[in-house]
């Protein structure tokens, strides 16, 4: 069966790629894709395209291509995009502030349904509808409005605590942007997003093409 197959985290981290330039694609009007034209605009092998989705079942007709509208839906549900997932951010400083106004998190299917922080000057501001509390109201509003996601953008002496927090009110995820690793249960998944690693990455690029 397909859902005992295990599926390589290069695969999963590669399917949004693919349903973000295939939604582009319907935009522009394209109804069929091939896995050339999609491996060109996303700078993949057409041959690890085809690999990618068979991991998950048949997509597309051979010598035809892939049914543009058809391939968002499937990539959408084995994402689990054709879900409604609430999420709330902890942390309205700078990195905070730009994530609660990104607009494709929306477009996603991805809700915001609360806003953290310590700081009194920014508790009560609304933003897009969305008023900050104060973090002691964590465990109460995160269990009130059913979220299921919680967002780290707090500095790194406060990440674990936040994080210890977020499990005890019952989150299933955390998209962790400090630069440090959190302890969770196994129940709780964790993707970690460290801005300096991109940096340090192109940084090392860079240094050998000079």
């Amino acid at each position: 069966m397909k859902d005992q197959i295990i599926i390589s985290k290069a695969t999963i981290d590669r399917l949004p790629l693919y349903y973000r330039t295939l939604r582009r694609s319907q935009e522009e009007g394209l109804e069929i894709i091939s896995s050339e034209e999609l491996g060109h605009r996303l700078g993949v092998t057409p041959e690890q395209i085809r690999k990618d989705l068979a991991a998950f079942g048949q997509f597309g007709k051979k010598g035809v291509g892939y049914f543009v509208r058809e391939l968002i839906r499937n990539i959408g549900e084995i994402l689990g995009l054709d879900r409604k997932w609430s999420f709330a951010v902890v942390g309205i400083g700078h990195l905070g502030w730009a994530l609660v106004h990104y607009r494709n998190f929306k477009a996603l299917g991805f809700h915001l349904a609360a806003m953290f922080d310590v700081n009194p000057e920014k508790i009560g501001q609304d933003i897009g509808g969305v008023i900050v509390d104060p973090i002691e109201r964590i465990e109460e509003i995160i269990k009130e409005r059913n979220i299921n996601i919680g967002v780290i953008a707090v500095p790194q002496s406060q990440a674990q605590a936040v994080a210890d927090r977020l499990v005890g009110a019952g989150v299933r995820g955390i998209w962790n942007f400090a630069p440090c690793k959190i302890n969770v249960p196994e129940s709780v998944k964790v993707v970690n997003e460290d801005l300096s690693v991109g940096l340090s990455s192109l940084s090392y690029y860079l240094g050998r093409m000079l």
